[in-house]
């Protein structure tokens, strides 16, 4: 059955010790540029604090709720779409999604040519523009703990439960519960956000005030392409054909010495 991580946003103190978790588990580079930024820095940027070193990023929101000034902290990272848009676009096969639920990539057969960064409807992945042959990077979810039924590194040391590990299915249904226990905002993103991802968010503030994609169609995104990436083989095969069938006929009746 496949797995997720439920994030009850309100739970959230923003310790960051997922992001150290993180790192130190897919021995990531320490960038002190990056280190010194606050959670307020990271949720003003473009690209949410993600970048190639940074997998997970802790963004913080000051928010407004029953008149009340409240403060939200949000981890961002790939969400491991049901369907993913990125596993379509690649032709090289670079990215693929696990039946446990994670999306990895494998640097060795990437060919740098982004599609997936285009594709992908929530901008969770990275280019590497500063190395000389760049790839691209993103949180795999500790594929190898999930397949052994270990949760992720980053929710295995939150402190407070914010971070929930199991089965999605079941991560559905006690997000459900709890939103009607604790007068949540009724709605768990990520149960059919572009088909579904593996990570649900469930909150008590808005949660496009935390810049989430709250537009995103409910239909998985390969479904829009998939019938035409079908037919591509066979409209290569039939102009191959075509043109060859018209070179025949323009060299027919060519005299071999012209």
């Amino acid at each position: 059955m496949a797995k997720g991580v439920l994030v009850d946003i309100p739970k959230c103190i923003g310790c960051e010790g997922c992001s150290v978790a993180c790192k130190l588990w897919n021995e990531l580079e320490w960038d002190q540029q990056e280190k010194n930024k606050t959670a307020s820095d990271r949720a003003a940027e473009p690209n949410n604090g993600l970048w190639p070193e940074e997998w997970t990023s802790i963004n913080r929101y000051d928010l407004q709720k029953n008149s009340s000034s409240v403060r939200r902290y949000v981890k961002t990272q790939c969400f491991h779409c049901e369907e993913p848009a990125c596993v379509s676009a690649c032709f090289s096969k670079a990215i693929q999604k696990l039946p446990e639920g994670p999306v990895i990539y494998d640097q060795k057969l990437c060919v740098g040519c982004r599609y997936c960064m285009m594709a992908c409807p929530f901008d969770m992945l990275r280019y590497e523009w500063k190395k000389a042959v760049p790839g691209i990077r993103k949180c795999q979810m500790c594929p190898t703990r999930v397949a052994n039924n270990m949760e992720p590194a980053c929710s295995s040391v939150c402190p407070t439960g914010a971070l929930t590990f199991g089965d999605r299915d079941e991560l559905l249904a006690e997000a459900k519960k709890r939103i009607k226990e604790k007068g949540y905002i009724d709605r768990v993103f990520g149960e059919n956000e572009a088909g579904g991802t593996s990570w649900l968010y469930i909150s008590d503030t808005p949660l496009e005030e935390m810049r989430f994609r709250t537009d995103v169609t409910p239909n998985p995104l390969p479904s829009y392409t998939e019938g035409y990436m079908k037919a591509t083989p066979m409209i290569g095969v039939s102009w191959a054909a075509i043109l060859a069938g018209l070179f025949v006929i323009n060299n027919k009746n060519k005299d071999p010495l012209d």
